[in-house]
């Protein structure tokens, strides 16, 4: 992964040290920079987004979201055998299956 530049660091150390100003604990505001910086560099193409860990537009219906979005509503639900299931059509049975 690419080593982050100098105006990546100074961003962070001004996030890190404003968020523990308004109080958090040390190692939140540390992971709420580096959350920040990062999702900076993906949106400029930056870094490489693999997967997504979101589950999509909750407004949305199932059928619209994406496999990887399926998977992360299944996990979040702990449905058991969700990770032998690899077809869109079968994510969403079970999460319906589930729900009710």
């Amino acid at each position: 992964m690419p080593a982050w530049t100098k105006n990546d660091e100074r961003q962070y150390e001004a996030i890190r040290d404003q968020q523990i100003d308004d109080g958090k604990r040390t190692e939140k505001a540390k992971e709420i920079a580096a959350r920040t910086v990062n999702k900076r560099r993906r949106t400029e193409g930056r870094t490489p987004n693999k997967t997504t860990m979101g589950t999509g537009n909750p407004n949305s219906g199932l059928e619209q979201r994406n496999v990887d979005e399926l998977r992360n509503i299944a996990r979040k639900l702990e449905i058991q055998g969700r990770s032998k299931l690899t077809k869109k059509k079968d994510l969403i049975r079970a999460i319906r299956k589930y729900r009710k």
